[in-house]
């Protein structure tokens, strides 16, 4: 697998070299698809959605995929490098990407170039979606009517090479509290009759109650369901009662809530806050720790996990289990790397849960 493991970690320093902010891949896509072209791979396209389907694909066949996202967030201020220089000091590969996703992205795509031309009783799909960072329609959703029958997948996320055979759900919820405005100097406090009425204290009961609040129901591998606020904005200046607040709810569910419960409790126990998703349909996912996939990653001495963080996962309706090189702690920080060890590793681990 040496050649595989040069040609990973050249791919990889050429996507960190290649800005690739969510919504705005289009050059990393060409880029994947040119090296994907040049390996034989025979890619396919949708939008900034690139994949490649085995050239012995039987529809009689199961079918494995191998997922990861092209795209990145943005880079945050405290970055003490070019977050666009590819740099390796020993064993780490620095740069913006690096670690979620571009390790799983290229390891997940040498091990199908290796595993399309083996004996195998099953289909392989590779698949680099984009939009993964802001769950937006023109990634994995965009792309998934478009491929065979899936039967089950890989995601390549950061996880150390264990397998999250769960992950929490998000649900991002925007909360609004109304008041009247008024000079500042004339207020004479809360729960006035006339005159302003301070928006910001008509949401403090409701955001201690959300402060407060815990859901009952754990979850094993997920934990608790959690919430907390984290944003908030209002006013306009010093001198003037803010008539409207505006606050954001990041909640996290467990399998044992659904989002839309969720949304419609939070609502009822509001007194004066309104509250709307922004959407309900990123669910908490599994899979069977009974399947053959899990079975198989236990047997390699891997370790079953539930993941707190979201991916595509959330968008697939078939059995899926994240297991990619890197940390999740790492991902979305400033100096971001991953291991060279870690891709060799990956590449090792991969092959022998192919086979």
């Amino acid at each position: 697998m040496k050649e595989y493991l040069n040609d990973a970690v050249a791919l990889l320093k050429e996507l960190i070299a290649t800005p690739r902010v969510s919504r705005e891949e289009t050059v990393a896509a060409d880029l994947l698809e040119q090296r994907m072209a040049q390996w034989g791979l025979n890619p396919r396209r949708e939008g900034n959605n690139v994949w490649a389907v085995c050239p012995d694909y039987d529809a009689e066949r199961p079918t494995l995929l191998l997922n990861a996202h092209i795209d990145t967030v943005k880079a945050v201020a405290t970055w003490t490098r070019d977050p666009y220089a590819p740099i390796t000091e020993g064993d780490r590969l620095y740069g913006l990407g690096s670690n979620d996703c571009g390790g799983g992205l290229v390891t997940l795509l040498m091990a199908y170039r290796w595993k399309e031309k083996s004996p195998r009783a099953y289909n392989i799909i590779y698949l680099a979606s984009c939009e993964e960072e802001v769950s937006g329609k023109d990634g994995f959703t965009r792309v998934l009517p478009l491929l065979p029958p899936i039967s089950v997948a890989i995601v390549g996320e950061p996880t150390g090479m264990q397998p999250a055979v769960a992950e929490k759900g998000l649900m991002v919820i925007d909360g609004y509290a109304e008041g009247v405005s008024g000079h500042a100097a004339r207020y004479k406090g809360y729960k006035v009759r006339e005159g302003a009425v301070n928006a910001i204290y008509e949401a403090l009961d409701d955001l201690l109650w959300l402060r407060d609040y815990r859901f009952t129901k754990e979850s094993p591998l997920l934990g608790p369901t959690q919430m907390v606020v984290t944003m908030v904005e209002s006013g306009t200046q010093h001198n003037v009662v803010p008539d409207r607040m505006h606050f954001v709810i990041d909640v996290r569910t467990n399998e044992y809530y659904q989002n839309e419960y969720v949304l419609a409790f939070l609502q009822r126990h509001m007194k004066r806050c309104r509250l709307e998703a922004r959407s309900t349909r990123l669910h908490s996912s599994s899979i069977s720790q009974e399947h053959p996939l899990v079975k198989r990653c236990v047997e390699l001495g891997l370790t079953p996990f539930g993941s707190p963080t979201l991916s595509d996962q959330a968008l697939m309706p078939f059995p899926s289990l994240k297991l990619g090189p890197g940390q999740s702690e790492r991902s979305h920080s400033a100096d971001e790397f991953i291991c060279l060890s870690e891709l060799e590793q990956a590449l090792d681990i991969y092959k022998q849960l192919l086979n």
